[in-house]
């Protein structure tokens, strides 16, 4: 019988395929004690289901580098690392050994305790985290209890949970599921970023999914609309037959856009750059003709290793990077460890109070003058094979930005007593911190361009952390607060002639082109997979008029005020009407 509801849409797409139920994850266990002479063999299996845990995040993680956003690697990383957690490794083969619990008992003795330990902080980061800690227990236990060691297959099917890991989201990609239907999450956490940045169509919120939707049935999904529908009609089916039609048609158009320059209906160039990680991202974006690499993460060789990465290590792939660009400008950021980016190697500090206001960014590279040191002698290197600029992550005064600059000018001296002749890089600030939007004027004369990271000065503007369900609302840049504060950095970099880019979430979202235009931006930077459609974005847009309707854009006093007039802007846009 036919049944539609709603959620938000999280990640546009249209999606058909079986539904499969999974509920919440409940370790379900009653109380299980084996013989004595039963006990090696349990503890060896437990220890069989850990290594099988890490072995699949190791191999998910090879098998997705480069082809997702940071967020995906970031989570995966971050369960590799409790997966080998000392103490919960040996608080499980205790309760084995010593208690002599069966091994899944054990873990839901561990998971209980720990949430409990959770559930007593006030932070609500670190409260977050439980999530998590559930996914991790839930990869051992799946293992603890799997028959086969291939998990069946989930090609075509829609996953209908509670909630999402990014992590998971990955892996199901790989898996051939078509879309996912959560009953809870937020459509800017971490797993609808990254499912859209795979296209992958999700619908959150869908709180009616678990209690309406059994196993097997019919389930047709709208990404956009955040519509579900069980059981489709033939008029659903006919509409959606419509709809595939239509975006096949526009696949095809983005691809024509590939050669096309990014130009707005005036006549006025957008320089679009594209963000990546890796060699794959570097040569997607060259082929899409992205303007250059606004933002290359270098993190990424910091995390799942137990050592850090030497100066020729680094100094290869930033120099694969510059040669992929093949003379268009890279940036690379550097050393943004730190929050939910733990490594191995120990840089991280631990058991920070408050890590997303804690020794992350700059103020821990500042920490480590020898690793800092040897990633800008790595970049400068670089730099004598293509057009280079560094990007200094989280900072919140003018004296770190200087304390970068002399390093860097000490790097550059090095690496041209070496016989390579280079010039220092342009040194550019992430605008994260409020402090350092607020007092931009300060910062101009010390760097040569600025970029805004949206994600994190949204977060920190609001009070409001992205991955919070119950924030969820609260989090938007869509807030007058927000558009006052990006137009003032936007301006300041105007009256300085200093390039101004944002590269944050909302930079890659088509539908918010018109407003960041009309604010003055000129760059752009943001995922490659985006790149096409905001590309056909600015060129439907007018700037003279966005422009034009700026000031009643800063005008607005809520939220309902600023989407009134971006539904306006992307109809004027075009009709200068």
């Amino acid at each position: 019988m036919r049944q539609a509801f709603a959620g938000h849409g999280a990640s546009r797409g249209l999606a058909l395929g079986r539904a499969r139920v999974r509920l919440p994850h409940v370790l379900e266990m009653a109380e299980q004690h084996v013989p004595a002479a039963k006990v090696a063999a349990e503890a060896q299996r437990l220890h069989e289901a850990l290594e099988a845990a890490r072995s699949e995040m190791r191999a998910l993680r090879v098998k997705l580098q480069g082809a997702l956003s940071r967020e995906a690697v970031e989570f995966i990383d971050l369960h590799a690392l409790l997966l080998d957690d000392p103490e919960l490794v040996s608080a499980l083969d205790g309760l084995v050994r010593n208690e002599h619990y069966s091994a899944a008992y054990a873990l839901r003795l561990q998971r209980d305790r720990l949430a409990a330990v959770f559930d007593s902080m006030d932070d609500p980061y670190l409260k977050s985290r439980l999530d998590d800690l559930d996914h991790v227990i839930g990869r051992i236990n799946a293992h603890l209890h799997r028959s086969e060691p291939v998990p069946r297959g989930t090609a075509g099917e829609v996953l209908v949970c509670d909630n999402v890991a990014p992590s998971e989201v990955a892996q199901l990609l790989t898996q051939g599921v078509v879309a996912i239907v959560s009953s809870a999450g937020s459509p800017l956490s971490h797993s609808a970023i990254l499912a859209r940045s795979l296209h992958l169509p999700l619908v959150v919120g869908a709180s009616d999914a678990l209690s309406r939707i059994n196993d097997g049935d019919v389930v047709m999904v709208d990404g956009e609309a955040g519509t579900v529908v069980v059981e489709p009609d033939a008029e659903d089916l006919r509409r959606y037959h419509q709809r595939e039609q239509q975006e096949a048609r526009e696949r095809r158009d983005l691809e024509r856009l590939r050669s096309k320059p990014t130009r707005t209906l005036d006549g006025v160039d957008i320089a679009l750059y594209a963000n990546a990680e890796s060699r794959e991202d570097v040569g997607r974006a060259h082929a899409l003709g992205a303007a250059g690499v606004g933002l290359f993460r270098t993190e990424f060789l910091f995390l799942q290793r137990n050592e850090l990465p030497d100066e020729d290590e680094q100094f290869q792939v930033y120099r694969d990077a510059v040669l992929g660009m093949s003379g268009r400008p890279v940036t690379f950021r550097t050393l943004d460890l730190g929050a939910d980016k733990v490594d191995r190697t120990g840089l991280s500090l631990e058991n920070e109070d408050n890590p997303a206001l804690g020794v992350r960014g700059v103020r821990l590279s500042l920490l480590y003058d020898r690793v800092f040191d040897t990633q800008l002698r790595a970049i400068a290197r670089a730099a004598a094979y293509g057009p280079v600029r560094v990007l200094v992550p989280m900072v919140s005064c003018r004296e770190e930005v200087m304390l970068v600059r002399r390093r860097l000018a000490r790097a550059v001296a090095a690496v041209r007593r070496q016989g390579i002749a280079v010039e220092a890089p342009p040194l550019g600030a992430m605008i994260e911190v409020p402090a350092a939007a607020i007092g931009v004027y300060g910062l101009l004369d010390a760097v040569d361009f600025m970029s805004i990271g949206t994600n994190d000065l949204i977060q920190y503007l609001l009070a409001v952390d992205r991955n919070n369900d119950a924030l969820g609302d609260l989090y938007s840049p869509l807030h007058p607060g927000v558009l006052r504060l990006l137009a003032h950095v936007i301006r300041a970099g105007e009256e300085s002639h200093t390039p101004v880019a944002v590269c944050g979430e909302i930079a890659g979202d088509p539908r918010m082109a018109p407003l960041l235009l009309a604010l003055g931006l000129r760059e752009f930077s943001l995922h490659p997979a985006n790149l096409l459609e905001l590309r056909r974005a600015i060129r439907d847009c007018r700037l003279e008029h966005l422009r034009a309707q700026a000031g009643k854009l800063l005008q607005a006093r809520d939220r309902n005020g600023i989407e009134r007039w971006l539904a306006a802007a992307m109809t004027g846009a075009r009709t200068n009407e």
